[in-house]
Formats: C-alpha cells, structure tokens, sequence
C-alpha cells in the first residue's frame, strides 16, 4: 500500500462519506461537510446565570420610563433567545425584542503595569407596552 489513497475509495470524515452528508433536519448536500447547526437556547445556563445584573443608569432609566426598555449585563456566551426566556421566565412578562452588544473592555493602568478590563455583553431588552420590570 503506498502513502497515498486510491482515488476510487470516498473520503470519510468521522465516519460520514464526504461525498453525502444528512443534517440534522434530513436535507442532503453535496460535496462538503456541514455542521449541524447549534439549537437556539443551547448555552446551557439557567435564567439566574445569564442574567447577571441590572444597568441601573441615568440613560437606563430614561429608557425604561420613555420607551419599556431595560438592560441587563449578561452572560458572554448567551445569545438573544436565551436571553428573552430568561427575562419572561423570571420577571413574568413578555419580551418583544432583544438587542445585545459586546463591550470592550477598557485600558487601565496600575503603577508601572498597563493592563484592560474583560470584554462583557450587554443587552436591552424591549418589553411590550403593558409590562414593567421594578428594579426600586
């Protein structure tokens, strides 16, 4: 057997023939491997873990006064669906958008040393017209 492969065998990859794939929702393709894609809500984290704290702010409370949007400091790997049921499922109201944003963290400096502050996500969420959160 020499170093390389026949061209009649197919390429396998993990046991699947590269040539046909099945996803996850049974479609075929052809000629590359696809991932399954992830399923929403997969981050695996309880409501009280992807929550992590208020932004209780002057901007904050002008936006939940004038227009029922909260924001929240959240979980870095939370995406937005995890974040809308956690919201409905500890406040008990219903969430009509969510926006998130990941922050950069800042330069700091401490004697002689220059380090930054860690990366975090934040997200604002719209509620609909009859709901309230109460932070005070």
């Amino acid at each position: 057997m020499g170093l390389f492969r026949s061209r009649s065998r197919p390429f396998k990859f993990f046991g699947l023939d590269r040539r046909f794939h099945v996803e996850s929702r049974k479609s075929v393709t052809m000629g590359k491997v696809v991932a399954p894609k992830p399923e929403l809500g997969s981050c695996g984290l309880e409501p009280h873990q992807i929550l992590l704290r208020p932004l209780v702010t002057e901007k904050g409370v002008h936006r939940s006064i004038r227009n029922n949007q909260y924001a929240f400091e959240i979980h870095r790997e939370a995406n937005k669906f995890d974040v809308k049921l956690a919201i409905e499922a500890l406040f008990n109201v219903k969430v009509e958008k969510v926006c998130t944003q990941t922050r950069k963290g800042k330069t700091r400096r401490y004697r002689f040393r220059v380090g930054t502050t860690q990366n975090w996500k934040k997200a604002i969420v719209h509620l609909r017209a009859d709901d309230k959160i109460d932070f005070f």
